[in-house]
């Protein structure tokens, strides 16, 4: 069965809303030196980066609304082949400069559909 493009919107916040939790409190220098933290962090990132990779396949004109869509579907990639030379000053930027963007857009799709749904 298919999902619902809303389905892979909400992972997105979820993931953003727990990477946020995850780094509450922390500098870049202790978010690096905690490694329980930034795998957490770096998975959520994952879950994100392919929930928007299969949001592009199922619903291409609401994954086009995402900026930057293929620099998160990469920044995934990046995680997962080059697992074993994450710069953690990347993750760090990430997490402050592109992640609230990237939150805030998707709850405005979903607000989108649900204003649709009536």
């Amino acid at each position: 069965m298919e999902r619902d493009a809303r389905a892979f919107l909400w992972d997105v916040l979820e993931a953003a809303q727990a990477i946020e939790s995850f780094v509450q409190g922390l500098d870049a220098t202790s978010y690096a030196a905690q490694p329980l933290v930034h795998s957490a962090v770096e998975r959520k990132f994952l879950v994100i980066g392919e929930a928007l990779n299969q949001l592009s396949k199922a619903d291409p004109t609401t994954a086009a609304r995402i900026p930057d869509l293929r620099a998160v579907i990469g920044f995934r990639n990046l995680l997962v082949h080059g697992y074993a030379e994450v710069d953690h000053d990347i993750v760090w930027y990430a997490i402050h400069k592109s992640l609230p963007q990237l939150r805030e857009v998707a709850a405005g799709i979903l607000k989108d559909f649900a204003g649709r749904d009536g």
